[in-house]
């Protein structure tokens, strides 16, 4: 659900906001390292000054923007593929993260976000039953 969300959200965006002013949302990862939530947030050609980090209850969002540094007067693109302008990117952190204990770093156009992973927040395997030709392997047996 969050997901087709964040796609309508991107595609009212793209329709309403000219392309010149719009950045795409930025690439982000999230995992649990020991005791700790890592997030990060590639982010490219941004000025760390021009990048907001805020939290309201479990969502985490990132607010930042990419500026045209040149002017364009007299330049012939061949291929402009970079863009510019404002990005938001929300995220839903995990119950029981103590957001008041994030800490943020920016080293090399990537933001990481670190805070203390709640208890009993781990990874498990979920065994996969695979299927053969309609049939499950339960049923093959018999």
């Amino acid at each position: 659900m969050e997901r087709f969300r964040r796609d309508f959200e991107d595609l009212f965006e793209q329709f309403f906001t000219p392309w010149r002013a719009r950045v795409s949302a930025p690439s982000v990862e999230s995992f649990i390292e020991g005791d700790k939530l890592v997030v990060r947030a590639d982010l490219p050609g941004i000025d760390p000054k021009n990048i907001e980090v805020t939290v309201v209850g479990n969502v985490l969002t990132l607010k930042g923007s990419r500026e045209q540094k040149r002017e364009e007067k007299g330049r012939h693109f061949m291929r402009q593929e970079l863009s510019y302008g404002s990005f938001e990117r929300s995220l839903t952190l995990p119950e029981g993260v103590k957001t008041d204990a994030i800490k943020a770093a920016y080293k090399d156009g990537v933001l990481e976000l670190t805070m203390p992973a709640p208890t009993g927040l781990s990874a498990r395997r979920v065994p996969l039953e695979i299927e053969a030709g309609g049939d499950t392997k339960e049923q093959k047996k018999k």
